[in-house]
C-alpha cells in the first residue's frame, strides 16, 4: 500500500480525486481473490467517474468472489508532480496498492486525445509501454469505441476487447485463473484468450505496406490465429447485468446523477456517427426493468436526478409511458428526470411537460447541420420545421435556454451550408419572440456549439478526408460573423485538436512511436485546451518520420485496405459504400425500425431479426 499522506493531499486541487472511500465503493482483501483488475480511465477522476461503462464493469467484476476490481484515474498534473517527487506509483483507489502488482490493467478508450494519458499512466505505474517488453507483470488490455481502430495502440496492448465487455469479461477471467494456476507462459495465455470471440491480440499479426504507405496486407504469424475478429454483442439487454448500486463520489463530477441505459444501438443511420453503426442492433430494456432499477439506485445512492441514456432517447419505443411512470413514482421525492441530447423530430410537448413537473433540466437539440441539403447528406432525417416546432413547444412550456449542436467540415459541405447554422439559430430566436410575453419566460439564451467533423471507422464517411485546419478556422470565423443576435452564444471545438483526432481515428501501427515521442516531449491531457500543445505534436511526427496529413487529409480509395478492415462489426462494407454513394446524391435512407435497410447486422442474431423484430416495429409505427 502506498502512503500518500495528508501533506500531499492538502497541497493539490480536489484531493477527493485520490482518496477513495466513497459510498458503494467495493473493498476486499486482496489476498482472498485470484484476480486483481485495475479499471483505468485515461482522464481525470470527475470525467472517468461520469462514464457509465466502467461503473457497470466495476460492479460486475466485483460481484465475483474470486476477483477484485479497483478504479484508477489519470492524476491531474499537480498530483502527478507530487507523485513523481515522492516516488509514489500509480495505485488502485480502493486498496492504494500499486497497479503494477495487479493481474490486469484495463483502459477504456473513449477519446483519441486521451492516448498520451495512457502512456503517462503506464509510466507512473512502472509498467513498460510496449507489450514486447512485458515479460511479466499485468496484462494491458483496451476496450471501448476507439478500440474499433486498435492499430495506433497495437504495440502497447496485450489484447483488445471488441464489442460489449459485459458479455466477455467472465470468459477472460475464467481463462486467466486456470492459466495462472497452470504456470504456463504469457503467450500461452494470449493464445488461449484469442480463441474467445471479440478478442484481438495484435502481436499475433504482422503488417506489410505498399510503397505509397497504404497497407498491402496483414499476416497471421500462425494459422490458428483468427483472420477476422468479430465483435461481441449482448443479444438480450433486458436480462443483461446492470448494477443496482453505483459509487457516489465525495466531490463534484461531470455527470453527478443516476444514469440508466434505456437501450443500446440506434436505427437512424446518421452517416457520420460511428456509435450508430458499431452498437447495432437496437436492444431495449423493458419499462418495468428500468423503473425497478431506478427505485433501487435511488435508495442505494441518494441521488435526486435520473438521466435516461441512449444514443437517441426519444426513439425508445415506450418513452412516454416510461417518463410518465418515473415522474409519478418519484414526484413526491423530488427526483428529477433528464433526457440527453434530443432529436428534434421526436420531441413532444407532453413529454417535456412531464419532465418539468419536478424540475427543469437542460434542453439540448442536435440538428447537426444548418441546411436541409446537408441534413440529407448525413441522413439526419429531420427538417427545419421540426426544430422550430420543438423550440416553440419548449418556449411555451417555460424554457428560455436551449443548446443547439452542429458539425462543420462535413463531407460535401459549402459555406452556404455553414451560413445555414446561423440562419437556423436566428429562426429559433424569432420563434421565441413570436410567443406573447405573458406566455414565455424572460431571458432567452440560445447556445450554438459546433464540433469539427472527424472521419470515423465503420461509417460511410470513413473514406472521406477531413477539412484542413485553415478551412475549419475560416468556417468558424465565417459562422461567428453571420450570427447577429445577442441572444445567441457561439462555442466551437478547436480545429488542431480535431486534426489529431482524425489522425488517430484512421491511423495505423506506425503511430505508436509518435504517441510515445509526443509523451516524451511533454504531451498529456491533450483533450484539455490548456494542456494541448500542437507544436510538440508536430515535432513528434517530424522526429518519427510520419506525415499526419496522410491519415487526416487523404481521401481513401474504396478498394484500399483500411487498418481496421479485419474487424467485423456486423455492418458490411458494401452497405457503407452504398450509404456513401447516397450521401453524394443527398438521398435519404429510412430509419431501419420501419423496415430493414440491409446493413448486415441481422446475420448476427438468432432468427435473423433486429431486436424483437416486428414487435418493436409495430410499437414504433403506432
Amino acid at each position: 500500500m502506498v502512503d500518500i499522506g495528508n501533506e500531499i493531499l492538502l497541497s493539490v486541487s480536489k484531493p477527493a480525486r485520490y482518496t477513495g472511500g466513497e459510498i458503494n465503493a467495493v473493498y476486499k482483501d486482496p489476498k482472498s481473490v485470484d484476480v486483481r483488475f485495475a479499471m483505468c480511465f485515461p482522464d481525470v477522476y470527475e470525467v472517468g467517474m461520469s462514464h457509465l461503462g466502467i461503473k457497470i464493469l466495476y460492479h460486475k467484476i466485483n460481484d465475483r468472489e474470486d476477483s477484485y476490481c479497483e478504479r484508477v484515474f489519470a492524476p491531474w498534473p499537480d498530483m502527478e508532480s507530487k507523485m513523481r517527487e515522492n516516488n509514489i506509483p500509480l495505485y488502485g483507489l480502493e486498496s492504494k496498492d500499486p497497479i503494477s502488482k495487479f493481474d490486469f490493467v484495463g483502459f477504456t478508450l473513449q477519446y483519441e486525445m486521451s492516448y498520451t494519458n495512457i502512456i503517462n499512466m503506464l509510466d507512473l505505474a512502472g509498467i513498460p509501454f510496449l507489450s514486447s517488453q512485458r515479460a511479466k507483470g499485468p496484462f494491458v488490455i483496451f476496450g471501448g469505441p476507439c478500440a474499433y481502430n486498435p492499430e495506433p495502440l497495437a504495440d502497447i496492448a496485450d489484447f483488445f476487447v471488441l464489442g460489449e465487455a459485459e458479455e466477455v469479461i467472465d470468459e477472460i477471467l475464467d481463462i486467466y485463473i486456470k492459466w495462472k494456476k497452470s504456470r504456463a507462459s504469457r503467450i500461452e495465455f494470449l493464445e488461449e484468450v484469442s480463441r474467445i470471440q471479440g478478442i484481438y491480440v495484435p502481436s499475433f499479426y504482422d503488417i506489410e505496406y505498399n510503397e505509397d504507405g497504404t497497407i498491402k496486407r496483414r499476416v497471421q504469424k500462425k494459422r490458428q490465429y483468427p483472420e477476422v475478429i468479430t465483435k461481441r454483442i449482448i443479444e438480450d439487454i433486458d436480462k443483461s447485468y446492470y448494477p443496482d448500486k453505483l459509487v457516489v463520489p465525495l466531490t463534484e463530477i461531470v455527470h453527478d446523477r443516476i444514469m440508466i441505459e434505456t437501450f443500446r444501438g440506434c436505427t437512424r443511420g446518421c452517416r457520420f456517427c460511428q456509435a450508430g453503426m458499431i452498437y447495432r442492433p437496437v436492444r431495449e430494456r423493458k419499462t418495468a426493468t428500468i423503473t425497478e432499477l431506478a427505485e433501487k439506485l435511488i435508495k442505494s445512492t441518494g441521488y435526486d436526478e435520473i438521466s435516461l441514456t441512449s444514443l437517441s432517447i426519444c426513439d425508445y419505443s415506450d418513452i412516454k409511458n416510461l417518463v410518465t411512470t418515473l415522474v409519478k413514482n418519484h414526484e413526491e421525492d423530488k427526483v428529477g428526470i433528464s433526457l440527453p441530447s434530443l432529436r428534434i423530430d421526436s420531441f413532444s410537448v407532453d413529454l417535456i411537460n412531464e419532465i418539468q413537473k419536478i424540475r427543469k433540466t437542460g434542453l439540448t437539440f442536435a440538428p447537426e447541420a444548418g441546411s436541409q441539403r446537408m441534413r440529407d447528406v448525413i441522413n439526419k432525417g429531420v427538417t427545419e420545421e421540426d426544430l422550430i416546432n420543438s423550440a416553440k413547444s419548449a418556449f411555451e412550456s417555460g424554457w428560455s435556454s436551449i443548446k443547439l449542436y452542429f458539425m462543420i467540415g462535413l463531407p460535401f459541405e459549402t459555406f452556404e451550408d455553414v451560413e445555414g447554422i446561423a440562419k437556423l439559430a436566428e429562426k429559433v430566436v424569432d420563434t421565441y419572440y413570436s410567443i406573447p410575453k405573458n406566455k414565455r419566460k424572460k431571458g432567452l439564451n440560445v447556445t450554438v456549439s459546433t464540433s469539427s467533423f472527424v472521419p470515423k471507422p465503420f461509417t460511410p464517411f470513413q473514406w472521406e478526408p477531413q477539412d484542413r485546419i485553415e478551412v475549419l478556422v475560416e468556417k468558424q470565423k465565417f459562422l461567428k460573423e453571420k450570427i447577429k443576435s445577442k441572444s445567441i452564444t457561439y462555442n466551437w471545438h478547436e480545429s488542431p485538436i480535431s486534426f489529431l483526432e482524425a489522425v488517430f481515428s484512421r491511423g495505423d501501427r506506425r503511430l505508436t512511436k509518435v504517441l510515445i515521442k509526443a509523451w516524451e516531449l511533454g504531451c498529456k491531457f491533450d483533450g484539455w485546451q490548456e494542456y494541448f500543445d500542437y507544436d510538440k505534436w508536430m515535432e513528434a511526427f517530424k522526429a518519427c518520420g510520419v506525415d499526419p496529413e496522410f491519415y487526416a487529409y487523404r481521401r481513401r480509395s474504396l478498394d484500399e485496405i483500411l487498418p481496421w478492415d479485419f474487424i467485423d462489426v456486423g455492418v458490411t462494407k458494401a452497405y457503407l459504400k452504398r450509404e456513401l454513394k447516397m450521401a453524394q446524391e443527398g438521398a435519404l435512407t429510412r430509419d431501419c425500425r420501419l423496415g430493414c435497410t440491409g446493413c448486415g447486422i441481422t446475420a448476427y442474431l438468432k432468427g435473423g431479426e433486429c431486436f424483437n423484430g416486428a414487435n418493436l416495429n409495430k410499437v414504433y409505427q403506432e
